[in-house]
């Protein structure tokens, strides 16, 4: 039987990709209509600040305007096109048996995603370059099949529908090309959702007794629930059996803050709810202080006994939430810097998702399962990255208790999409940054996260670069155009930066902040700080992977190792042996030699580099990867039991293989309910393949080793939490690009050392004012859905 997936799923309200945006990680007591509520409350502003004298206040902000030198082929179908495909494909004459989404049970036929499927390369970039037409346009459609006649099991399907607009030449067949399973079918085991609520629930009530005492709370599946079960995931399989361990989580009472992930509670249940007859399913054990129990009956005659050990309870208090708490800081309560930018320096194509700042052009796109990728970057006028952008998030955990031994998320699996959040001007975001809203399209509903992803400039707070003498000092400034997301996926927030750099250079960065999943502390001591009298700070590893499709001075490109290593050497014209260090150089041939970790003590130096194009001095001009803030990191598990073989790109920092229309990703967001059989196997990339002077791709990781302390309390901070990587010219221009910047200034000196004079090199000094308060964020709004399916009249 497959290994099986994510019962988190079966264990909260059918969170899946079958669900109406389905809640990630954990069932959080929270709501959009919370969020909303909450940020009208804090529409209280300070006073605007009096303009300087002499300047008049700026105009309101406009961004420059662009046109994209070609329309943006990466960008999701229209609304109406969206309503044209659900329309097609629910016609009965199709022979997918559909009922509309809202009226869907557990043993029928619905639609959950449906998104554009970008085109191949090798179509894209003929259009791109002029030499090719617009690739026809083509829908990835999941199906929840709940079961037939030969196929008793419900099962997810991915189909390709096109091409678009509908017309007699739009067929419907599975999407297989990207998978390299050989099949788009996975099992969908969120089918039966809530008949396991169900039986767990009736099983939880008949030991209420017991829970009260232990745990001061119960469960009986009625609104007076005081706590909940949180389910391992992906799910378990023994002996081709379904297994299901869960944990129970006190429900938080304070309003809106989602603490639910801090309140462990040390009593853990397993399951076995294999096959689809609730008749079958039962409890088969109940752990407590590390100690097993069989039986419900079992479990109770051993708490009757006066020797039984009581565990401390869980409590929920202000050490929870994030509210403002402790002694106020000295000066805090006067205003702190504010960034702002009244005359904006980059140009936006805002239909086209297109931007054009100093030598840089890109267009983005925007999908359910990974939120923003950039496509065809291009600096200097040549394209340098086909594409940039996140393939994958793993959150692998440890611990001695089977709820944290057992969960391993694949953040892919709920999207990232969903959950890009509006910003908050003025905190996430300077508020005269451009923003873009994201739309996707799930369940028959198109969802609209309005201003969820913003661009700005920022002063990097360091120079670029600097000299002084005696004779002049010589300074330019630092400046950085910021490309920014931030996605809350359950109890974590991760930010997501793409930051681009006036020396040609490309910066991706990502910060992790929310609230950390913590683990009961009883027994947890070789994983974990104990931060709280019920609670230890659970280890995990954050590992999440990037795609970068380099084209340096075209496609064909090439992986160079160049490793700084100690040596001796005995010169001409020495007398004796000298202890130096020297460069040895090593390219990546195959792709099996394409599994790389950085170089100990940061000796070496990794490129992409063009063979076929040297520079006027024999070089050969490429972009360089080197880490950034943070330690990028792989997972430290070897051979994830949980994971199985949906996690082959989590073992090394980076990969090199050769681009294939038919790998376009290296996971797929069902992957998750099947680890052992995943859609997309990452392994299957590695076949020995040539990858010296081909079209190769560069795939690495970022993430972080956390183990969380008493800091993490109430939510991890972001100084520590990051990590990063930067691509950077390296032999790829004559001389230092950013001498063509006008911020920069030149003081010089005369031979007393006084100020000769001052070149400011033509720069703009500011015109206005510029009236500063706080924020308005009384507009701050969730996500809006909107139905597409008011056109079925039928019932399925």
């Amino acid at each position: 039987m497959t290994w099986l997936s994510n019962l988190l799923s079966l264990a909260l309200a059918g969170a899946s990709i079958t669900s109406a945006l389905p809640q990630p990680h954990e069932d959080l007591p929270w709501n959009i209509n919370n969020r909303r509520s909450l940020f009208q409350k804090r529409n209280a502003t300070i006073p605007a600040l009096t303009v300087p004298t002499g300047l008049e206040a700026c105009a309101a902000s406009v961004d420059p305007v662009v046109t994209a030198p070609k329309e943006n082929i990466f960008l999701d179908f229209s609304n109406d096109e969206i309503k044209e495909l659900l329309k097609y494909i629910h016609d009965p004459a199709q022979g997918l048996n559909l009922t509309k989404y809202p009226d869907a049970g557990p043993w029928d036929n619905h639609v959950t995603v449906t998104e554009y499927i970008v085109p191949n390369k090798t179509a894209a970039v003929a259009y791109l370059d002029g030499c090719g037409p617009k690739p026809d346009k083509y829908a990835r459609v999941v199906v929840s099949h709940g079961a037939s006649g030969d196929e008793p099991e419900a099962w997810l399907e991915d189909y390709m529908v096109g091409p678009f607009p509908i017309s007699e030449k739009t067929t419907i067949q599975p999407f297989t090309f990207a998978y390299n399973k050989g099949s788009s079918k996975t099992p969908d085991y969120a089918k039966d959702s809530d008949a396991i609520r169900k039986f767990r629930n009736d099983i939880c009530a008949s030991m209420k007794d017991i829970t009260i005492d232990l745990l001061g709370s119960f469960i009986e599946g009625g609104k007076n629930d005081t706590s909940s079960l949180q389910a391992i995931d992906p799910m378990w399989e023994e002996d081709g059996k379904i297994k299901q361990w869960v944990q129970w989580r006190l429900i938080p009472k304070i309003a809106h803050y989602s603490t639910n992930t801090l309140l462990t509670q040390g009593l853990f249940m397993k399951f076995d709810i294999t096959g689809r007859d609730p008749s079958k399913w039962y409890l088969e054990a109940i752990l407590y202080d590390n100690k097993m129990y069989k039986t419900v009956e079992e479990f109770r005659e051993a708490w009757k006994k006066p020797d039984f050990n009581r565990l401390p309870k869980a409590k929920e208090g202000d050490w929870a939430t994030t509210k403002q708490q402790g002694k106020p800081l000295p000066y805090d309560e006067q205003p702190p810097p504010v960034q702002v930018q009244k005359q904006k320096r980059w140009a936006v194509d805002k239909k086209n998702q297109y931007v054009q700042w100093m030598d840089f052009s890109f267009y983005m796109g925007f999908a359910r399962d990974v939120g923003i990728t950039l496509y065809d970057i291009k600096y200097k006028g040549k394209r340098i990255m086909y594409e940039l952008g996140l393939q994958e998030a793993i959150a692998h955990y440890a611990g001695n208790d089977p709820k944290s031994s057992g969960t391993a998320f694949l953040d892919g699996y709920y999207g990232f999409g969903p959950y890009a959040y509006e910003l908050v001007k003025g905190y996430d975001c300077p508020e005269s940054s451009t923003f873009f809203d994201t739309v996707l399209y799930q369940n028959g509903e198109t969802t609209t996260n309005r201003d969820s992803i913003c661009l700005f400039e920022q002063d990097m707070g360091y120079t670029m670069q600097r000299h002084t003498t005696g004779k002049y000092a010589g300074v330019t400034k630092n400046i950085g155009l910021v490309l920014r997301a931030v996605y809350t996926i359950g109890n974590y927030d991760y930010n997501f930066d793409y930051v681009f750099y006036y020396d040609g250079s490309i910066e991706v960065k990502v910060r992790a902040s929310g609230y950390i999943q913590s683990a009961y502390y009883a027994h947890n001591e070789e994983y974990g700080y104990r931060i709280n009298e019920h609670s230890s700070g659970s280890m995990h590893d954050h590992v999440l992977t990037f795609k970068a499709d380099l084209d340096i001075m075209g496609t064909n490109n090439t992986f160079e190792k160049t490793l700084i290593v100690p040596k001796t050497v005995k010169y001409v014209w020495a007398n004796e042996e000298r202890n130096t260090m020297a460069l040895e150089r090593h390219e990546v041939l195959t792709e099996d030699d394409g599994k790389i970790n950085w170089a100990p003590n940061g000796a070496g130096i990794y490129t992409v580099i063009n063979k076929d194009e040297p520079n006027q001095w024999g070089e050969y001009p490429g972009y360089r990867i080197m880490p950034g803030s943070g330690t990028p990191v792989h997972m430290e598990v070897v051979d994830s039991t949980i994971l199985r073989n949906s996690a082959a790109f989590g073992t090394h920092h980076m990969y090199v293989t050769k681009q294939k229309d038919t790998e376009p990703r290296l996971a797929a967001a069902a992957n998750n309910m099947a680890p052992s059989e995943p859609l997309v196997d990452f392994s299957k990339f590695f076949d020995g393949e040539s990858v010296a002077q081909e079209d190769i791709v560069l795939w690495f990781n970022l993430g972080m080793h956390h183990v969380p302390h008493s800091g993490d309390l109430p939510n991890t901070v972001m100084t520590t939490a990051q990590s990063s990587v930067f691509f950077t010219p390296h032999n790829y221009i004559d001389m230092d690009p950013t001498r063509a910047t006008n911020q920069q200034v030149e003081v010089v000196l005369t031979k007393d050392g006084k100020v000769d004079h001052v070149n400011e090199f033509g720069k703009k000094e500011p015109s206005c004012g510029i009236s500063i308060h706080n924020p308005d964020l009384s507009a701050y709004e969730g996500a809006v859905s909107v139905s597409k399916l008011d056109f079925l009249e039928y019932n399925g």
